[in-house]
């Protein structure tokens, strides 16, 4: 019994040792692994798989700079907003959903904190104003104006259907559609119209219908939305009305993509999500370390065509891997 005692005694004593110096020793990467920074990104209460993109880019461009990243959701009343000061984060990436007194508030009283905010996707006005990472709807409109101007040289009917689900192209609707009249001319376009869906994913199937009911000489609509892009589209091949009328979609989803190679659709918008996030982040970074980041960060609109629908296939895949 004595000798069991003594190693039993022993063998703890050992154990004790070791966890001792376990606890004692710091991992040789424990200081490159600690976040330097904390960022929070608050994007708009929705399914739509935009946001869900700028999220991505974001957690990747924090693993990138180092930095810790928390994403809270933007309430109606502000609620959220308010609290940001509260959470600890050394920068602020907010996506407005609307152009709001709230949220305009919330923004001017982080700024009073000299805590760096950093707008996403949706600008909103202000005397001095925050820097803004996102596309240009004006030059979205002429892009759309553009492609419209080289199949149709007169008689343009066209609607654009915004919708809840990106509403920032909605909250500048009017530099959407003055990019497109620049861009085919007002003698060459007979008649526009914009319309607004919710945040249903099938909810442009309605507006399709009634559009089709309305306007007899309708013969562009132009989607500013996947979802609807995809509802509406496939309400127009339901309703034998593929050809009579030229789609322009938003987004490249596989679906959107293989319309295009059916010539259902004829081109569709893309902007890059992923690049907008990653580079909100980064700038974010840039104000902490120096102070200072660009005023205007426009990561770009692309057109996407039977065309040159191949190249960009393969430019996706290749950035993938």
């Amino acid at each position: 019994m004595i000798a069991s005692g003594i190693l039993a005694l022993f063998s703890l004593c050992v154990s004790v040792y070791l966890v001792r110096n376990l606890l004692q020793k710091v991992p040789s990467n424990e200081t490159h692994n600690t976040p330097v920074h904390h960022f929070s990104l608050y994007i708009p209460n929705t399914r739509n798989t935009f946001f869900s993109e700028i999220v991505i880019g974001a957690r990747r461009a924090a693993v990138d700079c180092n930095a810790a990243l928390s994403v809270h959701t933007l309430d109606q009343s502000g609620t959220g907003l308010s609290m940001a000061e509260w959470i600890g984060a050394d920068g602020i990436a907010v996506c407005p959903d609307i152009d709001d007194s709230i949220t305009k508030n919330r923004l001017e009283e982080l700024r009073k904190k000299s805590i760096p905010v950093v707008l996403v996707n949706h600008n909103i006005q202000a005397n001095q104003p925050w820097p803004f990472i996102g596309t240009n709807n004006y030059d979205f409109g002429k892009k759309v104006g553009s492609f419209i101007h080289t199949w149709r040289a007169a008689g343009i009917h066209l609607a654009v259907i915004y919708s809840d689900k990106n509403p920032s192209m909605y909250a500048e609707r009017e530099l959407v559609e003055m990019g497109i009249r620049v861009a085919v001319n007002d003698h060459t376009l007979t008649s526009a119209s914009g319309y607004r869906t919710d945040i249903s994913l099938r909810a442009a199937e309605q507006v399709v219908y009634r559009l089709i009911r309305s306007q007899g000489d309708l013969n562009t609509i132009i989607f500013t939305d996947t979802n609807d892009t995809l509802a509406g589209t496939q309400a127009l091949i339901d309703l034998n009305f593929v050809g009579r009328i030229q789609i322009i979609g938003f987004g490249s989803d596989p679906e959107i993509l293989d319309y295009i190679k059916k010539g259902v659709i004829s081109g569709t918008l893309v902007v890059n999500p992923q690049n907008i996030g990653y580079q909100a982040i980064l700038s974010l970074a840039e104000l902490c370390k120096s102070g200072y980041t660009s005023n205007s960060v426009d990561t770009g609109i692309s057109l996407v065509t039977a065309e040159n629908l191949e190249s960009y296939e393969s430019k996706e895949k290749k950035d993938r891997l």
